[in-house]
């Protein structure tokens, strides 16, 4: 993965000179270092072992530049952002040249959107709204009004053109919300530009999202603890060097109605919330892709989840089904590959 930042750009020489050389780098101690800063609608925290305190801050402030650099494009708060504009231009039969960043999250988006039946789905921006404002005030929804926002909702209304990197919305009222899957991309790019740093020791936590570059020095992995679900499933702690986990699930934040609990994560094909409850952790080589499981994965019902993640090259899955009191991982979940990139459940 290349880092879409100016520090790529940089000269061999003229980074081996701001590090101190090779040599010299080498043979200082690294030391833990660790930052935080609210980003995103949420907090970012950096971990990094670097030779010294003026390498770990020079490298996690140009973290915190590339995150705000990402924020502009890539948030639906942001009344200016890139993606707002392009949502302002939906059902105008215009296409947008897009940032390489937008084109990248959308393109991703569109392909777990195609794998999933539509269970991940970044135009459900009008349904978010109205139904946020139902789980505040714990009264139902208008499913009149509901209907009537589906019909601007499906990935199929996106269309790319590969050629001029552009894309266009088709019906009018969209509204883009890459919630499910950009702070995963936020968290790859981030340990991205710790390596052009010269920081590869490193984990990126974005919210929950959390991107892990090489080890720690001298231990095996990241210490990784996944709490569990009510009864279902007890605390365990992982190793994490060289991939991304993500998490989602519906513990606390839900609609009761009639009996039924309905979660704030909504299917996108019905616009409420669904019911089966799923506590789902993934791992994958890239946060952006366990971003954007995680979400899809918490839609679908728990035989359609385990059969989408079985059909998954590098993808593995760990789902705690809480109303049914099952818990149930992929094959390779915890991941086992070769140490330097690998989950073990060793402590």
């Amino acid at each position: 993965m290349s880092c879409r930042i100016a520090y790529r750009c940089l000269p061999i020489l003229a980074l081996w000179l701001w590090l101190g050389g090779e040599a010299v780098l080498q043979a200082q101690p690294l030391q833990r270092y660790a930052f935080s800063e609210p980003l995103m609608g949420t907090t970012f925290r950096v971990v990094v072992y670097a030779p010294s305190a003026a390498q770990a801050e020079a490298g996690v402030e140009a973290v915190w530049a590339r995150m705000h650099e990402l924020n502009q494009r890539l948030s639906n708060y942001i009344a200016d952002s890139e993606l707002m504009h392009l949502s302002a231009t939906s059902g105008s039969g215009e296409s947008i040249a897009v940032s390489d960043d937008l084109w990248t999250v959308l393109r991703a988006a569109e392909a777990v959107s195609r794998s999933t039946d539509g269970a991940f789905d970044v135009t459900i921006g009008p349904l978010t709204k109205p139904w946020r404002r139902a789980m505040r005030r714990q009264a139902w929804i208008d499913e009149t009004a509901m209907a009537g926002l589906r019909q601007s909702v499906s990935h199929q209304y996106v269309s790319f053109d590969a050629e001029g990197q552009a894309v266009r919305l088709e019906r009018p009222g969209m509204l883009l919300d890459l919630g499910g899957i950009a702070k995963g991309y936020a968290a790859d790019e981030a340990l991205c530009v710790l390596g052009n740093f010269g920081l590869p020791h490193a984990l990126v936590d974005a919210g929950g999202d959390l991107r892990a570059g090489l080890a720690p020095p001298g231990a095996a992995g990241w210490s990784l603890t996944l709490s569990g679900a009510d009864q279902v499933a007890s605390p365990t702690t992982y190793r994490l060097a060289d991939y991304a986990i993500a998490s989602s699930g519906d513990r606390y934040q839900y609609l009761e109605r009639d009996g039924l609990r309905y979660s704030h994560i909504l299917d996108p094909r019905t616009g409420i919330g669904v019911t089966h409850h799923h506590q789902v952790t993934v791992v994958a080589p890239r946060g952006m892709l366990a971003d954007a499981a995680a979400s899809a994965l918490s839609v679908l019902p728990l035989a359609d989840a385990r059969a989408w993640v079985l059909g998954q090259p590098n993808l593995e899955a760990r789902i705690e089904h809480r109303t049914e009191g099952v818990l149930w991982t992929s094959p390779g979940f915890p991941v086992a590959a070769e140490s330097s990139k690998s989950i073990s459940s060793q402590p």
